[in-house]
């Protein structure tokens, strides 16, 4: 008695022999092979196992209906339940209004933008209102330091100018005196005295002369320098 191998697509099975195989409910579509056969085939291809194959049913073909053409016509008249009329009234609507929403979307959108530049902008000129008003304030205080400095400096030079004219004034009353003195020195030596010779006296007329012309050069450096003391003195104030 033959044996078969059966295939269910994945990996073989068998032998089996008729009894067998009765039990597998093969179809004729089943692919069978035995000892002596040069490949597979299927077992409505063995005359042998025709007897024993399962029987199956053929396909159900589909039912087609025609809908009367009532009801085609009701059916094109409407959609979606809703008479064609009232459906592209509800679409246009529905359009207008997905056009409005996307609209005042829109709108808000740049208004929200338009704000928030704004709101930057204001931001920016309260920022550089604040810096101008600092640089203003700083650049008062650094005027108002230059101002003291200048005020300390001048009131330095005006105390070191008066202190040198009351010096000048002393060494001009001092130089005045000696020149008195150096005077009465000359008049002295131009009299004519006992014990002395001509030569001491020519000596000492020189010498009182040249106190005098010594003095009154000192005098006059020491006015000059004076009235120039008074010229700066005068700027100052």
């Amino acid at each position: 008695m033959k044996t078969y191998y059966l295939h269910d697509g994945n990996e073989n099975k068998g032998p089996f022999d008729l009894q067998e195989l009765k039990s597998k409910n093969i179809t004729r579509m089943t692919p069978v092979w035995c000892s002596g056969m040069d490949d597979w085939k299927t077992a409505g291809e063995v005359e042998e196992l025709k007897g024993i194959l399962a029987t199956v049913p053929p396909p159900i073909k589909p039912f087609i209906t025609f809908p009367s053409k009532e009801k085609n016509k009701g059916s094109f008249q409407k959609i979606l339940g809703l008479s064609r009329n009232n459906f592209f009234l509800a679409t246009g609507a529905l359009v207008l209004f997905i056009g409005l929403l996307v609209t005042n979307h829109l709108q808000e959108s740049r208004k929200n933008k338009l704000e928030q530049k704004n709101n930057q902008t204001e931001k920016n000129n309260e920022q550089y209102q604040l810096q101008q008003k600092e640089i203003q304030e700083q650049k008062k205080r650094i005027a108002e330091q230059e101002s003291l400095e200048m005020e300390r400096a001048a009131k330095e030079q005006k105390q070191s100018l008066n202190n040198r004219i009351s010096e000048i004034k002393n060494s001009i009353t001092v130089n005045y005196s000696n020149l008195r003195k150096a005077k009465d020195e000359l008049t002295d030596a131009s009299d004519f005295q006992f014990l002395r010779t001509t030569d001491q006296r020519i000596e000492d007329i020189d010498s009182a002369q040249n106190n005098i012309a010594y003095l009154k050069n000192e005098i006059a450096a020491l006015e000059n320098e004076l009235d120039l003391l008074y010229l700066k003195l005068e700027k100052i104030r």
